[in-house]
């Protein structure tokens, strides 16, 4: 390697980082020719319209649902079952009828929704974190600690991560028995999906990572001295967080799917605080008894949710792919 004199290599360390690292940062992602690709297609603009609006509801719910369903001093068993106002025998304070406790079913879709999103926004950040630490330092460093962090990962991808997250989710529960599951499953449901999810981050980045390390600009921090846990998180992250966008926007719609199927196994949130798979699981012991609204709404409500984000998710990929611009 030719001698690099320290005023040269940090002349190349600051062209490299201002060239290459800022158009890779989260504040440059929305530039003029991603946004005019998202207005370019219809079904994407949709799917952020309807994301935007469910996303709102979810957020307002303490003030648009027309119910509080947590608070038990205004439920009614007399009211349990109420079909919905189109139907005969309704209420018109319930426009989507009630479940088998007598709650707002549009108000606990609301606050369903709302723990859905929290969990899956909080399981994916987690995982994204997890994810990229790791991918950094097994990309970067390579020999025995890429070799045994790829190794750990490849044994996880042999398992789908529903199990994965029941797997964690029993364990959590052997060692927590004794206490009251309704204030940990919150958190252990979190645990269970970001372990479940960091293996697709940390493989991207430590792919990403591969080929930054060896560009000049990373040769020249070497030369004049900088750590290594500095380069890598001034220098190459910035430049690998464009695929992990992506990656994280598919997987909080899988996040939520998977929180759901958690919940409708009967190992996600308590009946006492419902997400959208709490209150389908609940809808379900009523499905052929003719009370279907119970289930269907919730599981229209999931359905729709998760297709936007997946939209939106799938135009993200497109449009930071350059091979398809």
């Amino acid at each position: 390697m030719p001698y690099v004199s320290n005023e040269e290599a940090k002349a190349a360390v600051a062209d490299r980082s201002g060239s290459e690292a800022a158009p890779g940062r989260l504040s440059k992602i929305v530039d003029s020719d991603l946004f005019h690709s998202f207005l370019r297609s219809k079904v994407t603009v949709v799917a952020a319209c309807g994301t935007f609006i469910l996303f709102l509801l979810a957020i307002l719910a303490p003030w648009v649902a027309p119910h509080n369903p947590f608070d038990l001093a205004s439920i009614s068993i007399l009211d349990a079952r109420v079909p919905p106002v189109w139907m005969e025998f309704s209420d018109p304070r319930f426009p989507l009828g009630t479940d088998d406790q007598g709650r707002d079913l549009l108000s606990g879709i609301f606050y369903g929704m709302r723990i859905s999103l929290i969990v899956g926004f909080c399981s994916v950040i987690a995982a994204a974190v997890l994810g990229i630490t790791l991918g950094l330092v097994a990309g970067y460093m390579g020999g025995r600690t890429d070799a045994v962090i790829m190794r750990i990962a490849d044994v996880q991808l042999t398992f789908p991560a529903i199990l994965i997250a029941l797997l964690i989710d029993g364990i959590a529960n052997g060692i927590f028995g004794s206490l009251d599951r309704e204030v940990f499953a919150f958190y252990i449901l979190i645990v269970s999906l970001a372990l479940s999810f960091w293996v697709q981050y940390a493989r991207t980045v430590r792919g990403s990572t591969m080929v930054e390390k060896n560009k000049e600009y990373v040769q020249a921090a070497r030369v004049i001295g900088i750590p290594s846990v500095i380069i890598m998180a001034r220098h190459i992250l910035p430049n690998v967080m464009g695929p992990v966008m992506v990656i994280a926007t598919i997987n909080l719609a899988l996040a939520i799917v998977t929180e759901a199927t958690l919940s409708f196994l009967g190992v996600g949130m308590p009946p006492t605080q419902p997400s959208l798979g709490t209150l389908i699981a609940v809808g379900n012991d009523f499905l052929y008894s003719g009370e279907w609204w119970i289930a269907i709404f919730p599981g229209l409500a999931l359905a729709l949710l998760v297709l936007n984000v997946n939209l939106l998710g799938d135009w993200l990929r497109d449009a930071l792919n350059p091979k398809l611009r």
